[in-house]
Parts: C-alpha cells; sequence; structure tokens
C-alpha cells in the first residue's frame, strides 16, 4: 500500500493535538510512523498550525496520499496550490519565476484573509466584552436607582410621620391654651366639694361602728372555767396569808428584843 499523509493524536480528553506524520496506509493511527513534517492544534481560532513546506511538498510529489483533514491542512498553507504550479512549469504553461510570483501574491492574500479573520474575531469579542459590561453597569445602575428611590420613599414617610406628632403637640397645646385659668376660689370650691361627701360617708361608718358596740354583749364564761380558776387563785390567797401571818410575828419578836435591850 503506498504511504500516507496522516494525522497522529496526542493530548489529552476534550483539548487534542495532532502531529502531521508520513507513515505506512497498513500502521495504525497512533502507531510508527516514517517522518514527522508538522503539527495541527484545533483548539484555537484560527487553528494553529505548524508545516514544514518543503518536505510536504516533496512527500506529495512522490506520491503520498494525505487524508482528508492533512489535505485541508495543505490546502490552507498553499502547498497543493504550489504543486499544482510545479505541474504547469513541468507542461511549459509557464516559468519557474511567474511559478514564484502568483505563489507569492496568492500567499500575500492569504495571509491577508487570516489577519482580517482574526481581527474580526477580535472585534466580535471585544464587542461582546462589552456588551456584557454594559448590561452588568445597567443592572447595577437599576439597582441603585431602586435603592435609592426605597431609601427616599422611607425619609418622605419618617418626615410625614414627624409632621403629623407636631401637628398633633400643636393641637394639645391649643386645646389647653383654650381652658379657663385657674383661680384660688374655683380650687377651694373644688376642695369642698370633694372634702362634703367624703364626711357624710364617714358620719354613718362611724355610727355603725358605736351601735355594734353597743349591740356586743359581753359572754357568760362557762362555770367549770370559773371554778377552775377559783382553786387556782385559792393556795395563792393562802400563801399570802401565811407569809403576812410570818412578817407579823417576826416584827413582834423584834419588838420584844428591842424592848429587853
Amino acid at each position: 500500500m503506498a504511504t500516507k499523509m496522516r494525522l497522529q493524536r496526542f493530548g489529552k480528553k476534550r483539548s487534542p493535538f495532532y502531529h502531521i506524520v508520513i507513515a505506512d496506509g497498513r500502521a495504525p493511527r497512533d502507531g510508527k510512523f516514517i517522518e514527522k513534517i508538522g503539527t495541527y492544534n484545533p483548539i484555537p481560532n484560527p487553528a494553529d498550525i505548524k508545516l514544514d513546506f518543503d518536505k510536504a511538498l516533496d512527500w506529495l510529489q512522490k506520491g503520498a496520499q494525505p487524508t482528508e483533514t492533512v489535505r485541508a491542512i495543505l490546502s490552507y498553507k498553499g502547498v497543493l496550490y504550489k504543486n499544482h504550479l510545479i505541474k504547469g512549469m513541468k507542461k511549459g504553461a509557464m516559468s519557474e519565476a511567474e511559478v514564484e510570483v502568483k505563489f507569492q501574491n496568492w500567499l500575500t492574500e492569504k495571509e491577508a484573509k487570516i489577519d482580517a479573520k482574526r481581527s474580526g474575531l477580535l472585534e466580535k469579542d471585544r464587542a461582546e466584552r462589552k456588551a456584557i459590561l454594559d448590561a452588568e453597569t445597567k443592572i447595577s445602575e437599576d439597582r441603585a436607582a431602586d435603592l435609592a428611590k426605597r431609601k427616599a420613599d422611607e425619609i418622605e414617610a419618617q418626615v410625614a410621620e414627624a409632621r403629623e406628632a407636631v401637628k398633633e403637640e400643636e393641637t394639645d397645646t391649643t386645646e389647653g391654651d383654650t381652658d379657663e385659668p385657674v383661680t384660688k376660689e374655683a380650687v377651694a370650691a373644688k376642695v369642698n366639694e370633694e372634702e362634703a361627701p367624703v364626711t357624710e360617708e364617714k358620719a354613718p361608718e362611724v355610727a355603725a361602728t358605736e351601735t355594734a358596740d353597743e349591740k356586743v354583749e359581753p359572754k357568760e364564761e362557762p362555770k367549770e372555767e370559773v371554778a377552775a380558776e377559783t382553786k387556782k387563785e385559792e393556795p395563792k390567797k393562802e400563801a399570802k396569808e401565811e407569809t403576812v401571818k410570818k412578817e407579823k410575828e417576826e416584827a413582834k419578836e423584834d419588838v420584844k428584843k428591842e424592848t429587853k435591850e
């Protein structure tokens, strides 16, 4: 089988990175290869391609068959166009100088297109970032305006409450000022009015207490208690009489002694 220009996969999952190699058609994709002629990174936009132009053109002229992806890479880098011009030169359609001029013109146009694409992508990225930033600033401004409005409403409510309180105080003070001036005569009359019912109310209470005292009769003590008390008092009387007799006898003896002396 013929040799192939193919990609050999490297890199992590979901972040591929490829080597452009010349390998035997019977070899597996990531197996043994003859020569490495470049690298291909499809993640950035535009893709990052590093290719040895002369080696790729040489292998293409030798009959190496590129895969679809490698053919697109060779077309992107101008290898296929240069091979086509060389074929025309070999047939005598143009000279080598004309081939170089045409290829250089194509290369400058290609580079201009690539630069325009890069600048367009950068402008697009900037515009998207600016739109996101404007949206965020608008949201923050709306929030700040809403907050300021709420604070203003709260302040207005507080001011209205304070005004109502001041009005109520003013009305209270005006009502108090409209009352008649207090004189000594009015105070004395008021005191007499307050004291009069109190005396009238107290009088019947006192009378009621006096009648109650009059009606209260002493209770008769039971006879047994009286007898017990009399029994308790009798020995006390006897003891007193004995002491009195002793004192009298002692006094008589003292008198006799004095008379003898």
